[in-house]
C-alpha cells in the first residue's frame, strides 16, 4: 500500500513528486515516459529560471530532480488503464501490462496526446509525409513544400521549426485569426517562406505511397481548393488523458478532469488532477508544476486528514 500514487510523467507530475518526496509520503509515480508534451521542443524559452532550453534538456532536468528523492519510486514503460475506488477509501490503479498497485490516494497528471483531424489520408500517410511533430520530422523536408494546420502556438512553434528545411509553409488555419503568442505571429509573418490561409477546413490529405496534397475547403464560400504539398504538420492541440479515472471523477466537455482550482480536487474525495488533464484553462509547463505542487500538498492534507482553513507557511 502507497501513500500516493501519480499518473504521469510531465512538469505537473514530476512537482507532485518533489513536493510528495519532501513530505516523506511513500509515493509510485507511474509514466510511459519523463517529459511531458514538451519533450519534443526544440525551443522552450519561457521556462522560468531558463532563457532557452529545449525539451529534451528540460525533461532530463526533471528527471534528475526526482530521483534525487529516495522516497519516490519511479516505474517508466506502463500506461494506466483504470483507477478504481474501494469502500474503504483506497485506490487500485490497473496498469495494461496487468500489475497492480493501491494507494490510499491518486494525483492524476497524465497530460494530453496530439489531437488527430480525422479527414482521410490522415491515418494512412501516417509518418508518410503526415507528421506531429517538427522536432522530430522537420530535417525530412528539406526544400520542400508543406503544410502546418492550426492557429495555436504549437502550429506557430511548427512553422518556425520549418524556417531552415521547407521551401514553402502553408499555415492552414481553420477560424479568422492566429491565437498563438504575439511575438511568435509577428516572426512567421515576416518570412517570405509563410502564407497564411485562413477559414480553411482540411478535408483530405492526398498522395500515392506519400503525401502529395492537402484538399481544404474555404468555409466562407465553400470553395474546395488542393494545396501542392510533400508535408502535413498537424498541430491541433491535444486530447487530456482521463480516460482512466472518467468512472470516477467529474469530466467536462473537452474530456477535461474538473477540479476546485484551491486544492486540486476532484469530484472523487482522494483522486486530485493536476496539469493538462484538468480543466486548467492555461496549459502551460510553469502552471502545470504549480498545479503539481498544490495536489501533492493538497494530497498530504488528504492523507493526514489536516483541513486547511487559512493561509500558512506548510
Amino acid at each position: 500500500m502507497h501513500d500516493l500514487i501519480i499518473i504521469g510523467g510531465g512538469p505537473a507530475a514530476i512537482g507532485a513528486g518533489i513536493y510528495a518526496a519532501r513530505k516523506k509520503l511513500k509515493t509510485l509515480l507511474i509514466t510511459e515516459s519523463v517529459g511531458g508534451q514538451s519533450v519534443v521542443s526544440d525551443k522552450i524559452e519561457n521556462w522560468i529560471g531558463e532563457i532557452e532550453i529545449s525539451g529534451f534538456e528540460l525533461a532530463e532536468k526533471l528527471e534528475k530532480h526526482l530521483r534525487a528523492n529516495d522516497s519516490t519510486e519511479i516505474k517508466t514503460g506502463e500506461r494506466v488503464s483504470e483507477v478504481v475506488s474501494d469502500d474503504d477509501d483506497n485506490f487500485t490503479v490497473k496498469l495494461q501490462s496487468g500489475i497492480i498497485f493501491q494507494s490510499r490516494a491518486v494525483i492524476v497528471a497524465s497530460g494530453g496526446r496530439r489531437r488527430r483531424l480525422d479527414i482521410p489520408g490522415e491515418n494512412e500517410f501516417d509518418g508518410k509525409g503526415v507528421a506531429f511533430c517538427t522536432t522530430c520530422d522537420a530535417p525530412l523536408f528539406g526544400g520542400k513544400d508543406v503544410a502546418v494546420v492550426g492557429g495555436g502556438n504549437s502550429a506557430l512553434e511548427s512553422v518556425v521549426d520549418l524556417f531552415a528545411y521547407a521551401n514553402k509553409i502553408y499555415l492552414i488555419v481553420r477560424g479568422d485569426e492566429l491565437k498563438g503568442d504575439p511575438i511568435t505571429q509577428e516572426k512567421i509573418k515576416q518570412d517570405s517562406k509563410v502564407e497564411i490561409i485562413f477559414n480553411a477546413e482540411p478535408k483530405e490529405i492526398l498522395g500515392d505511397k506519400f503525401v502529395t496534397g492537402l484538399k481544404y475547403e474555404n468555409k466562407k464560400n465553400n470553395e474546395t481548393k488542393v494545396l501542392q504539398v510533400e508535408g502535413v504538420f498537424v498541430e491541433i492541440g491535444s486530447v487530456p488523458n482521463s480516460e482512466m479515472a472518467k468512472n470516477l471523477v467529474d469530466i467536462n466537455t473537452l474530456g477535461e478532469i474538473i477540479v476546485d482550482h484551491k486544492t486540486a480536487a476532484t469530484s472523487h474525495q482522494g483522486i486530485f488532477a493536476a496539469g493538462d488533464v484538468s480543466d486548467e484553462i492555461y496549459k502551460q509547463n510553469n502552471i502545470s508544476v504549480g498545479d503539481g505542487i498544490r495536489a501533492a500538498l493538497s494530497a498530504y492534507n488528504y492523507i493526514l486528514k489536516i483541513k486547511k482553513e487559512a493561509p500558512a507557511p506548510i
